[in-house]
């Protein structure tokens, strides 16, 4: 029997106003017995439309759990191959944006330390002058040596160990099309960056909640721009919370009257609800996939089923 939380108002708004979803515990839908780990599952409407979403939440110091990613740069490969590669993984879960054609991530991962992938920092800027370009800062979760996590906008390159942070505001401005120096990079922020020393991270965007609020910032990032904040698709999201919890993120989308999606503005209350301080948005739509103990959780809204992605995050057991 599921266990159900008091995750719901005292007086149920019509669900869902202000991200407040009833969960249930749901780790033995996945054979799951871990003390630091566990998984559970909403059926609650969204935005007056019907649901299905999954979190799963791992206690950041427990020291008999490790926190990874993988990739595999110029090729896809399913969660459940990724699975396969590392078999004591107890969650698997998608991370970056890429290129459907290349499958080069278009944000960062970094691996034992070690930057493996980079942000795209510059974009061109349609139907003005070739030359002009506009250079941004994209949002990232990363899990340091002290198993602490942090969320920060980046900037990165391939000539440098560790990309710039920036933790209150995420820097870009218009430029000509030779590549920026992160020199000249944090003269034009308002804020200057920091060497970002972690030893895990994967990056997405935007930002979703910053300071314990909603804060979507995905104008700055050029992503979703405008209205598009508030289309409804499958969504993956993962934050952190004060008291040193991990909370990864997942809602079904696209299956017609059943699942129908969450927008950014939602996915962004419901991880303010769930307590975390900072959260970002990664790739969604026929890429949103959480394996927990090898088995799905969402349905994959690709007719194929589980889309191949160049890099996921990854919870596992330590030996």
């Amino acid at each position: 029997m599921y266990r159900t939380l008091s995750f719901t108002l005292a007086v149920l708004l019509p669900l869902f106003v202000s991200g407040q979803l009833r969960w249930t515990l749901a780790d033995s839908a996945f054979g799951l017995r871990h003390k630091g780990l566990h998984a559970y599952r909403s059926d609650d409407s969204i935005g007056g439309m019907p649901s299905r979403a999954y979190y799963v939440i791992a206690d950041l110091r427990d020291r008999t759990l490790s926190f990874t990613t993988d990739t595999t740069m110029s090729r896809g490969l399913t969660p459940s191959a990724y699975q396969r590669r590392h078999p004591r993984s107890m969650v698997i879960v998608n991370g970056t944006f890429f290129n459907v054609k290349t499958y080069q991530n278009l944000d960062v991962v970094i691996l034992g330390g070690r930057m493996v992938a980079y942000n795209v920092n510059r974009t061109p800027l349609k139907g003005r002058d070739t030359l002009l370009y506009r250079y941004t800062t994209r949002s990232a979760m990363g899990i340091g040596r002290n198993r602490k996590a942090d969320a920060a906008w980046l900037y990165s390159d391939s000539g440098a160990r560790y990309p710039i942070a920036y933790q209150l505001s995420p820097p870009s401005w218009k430029g000509n099309g030779n590549e920026y120096t992160r020199s000249q990079f944090d003269a034009h922020s308002k804020a200057r960056g920091r060497a970002w020393r972690m030893r895990t991270a994967i990056g997405g965007g935007p930002m979703l909640v910053q300071d314990g609020k909603p804060f979507i910032t995905n104008d700055d990032e050029a992503m979703f721009a405008g209205k598009a904040v508030h289309d409804r698709h499958p969504r993956t999201a993962m934050g952190y919370t004060r008291d040193g919890k991990l909370v990864i993120l997942v809602v079904e989308g696209r299956n017609k009257g059943v699942a129908e999606g969450a927008s950014l503005v939602h996915l962004a209350d419901i991880m303010v609800s769930l307590g975390c301080v900072e959260a970002l948005n990664l790739d969604g739509g026929g890429s949103s996939c959480m394996l927990v103990n090898g088995k799905e959780t969402i349905r994959p809204s690709d007719k194929e089923g589980q889309r191949k992605v160049p890099a996921v995050f990854i919870i596992q057991e330590r030996d």
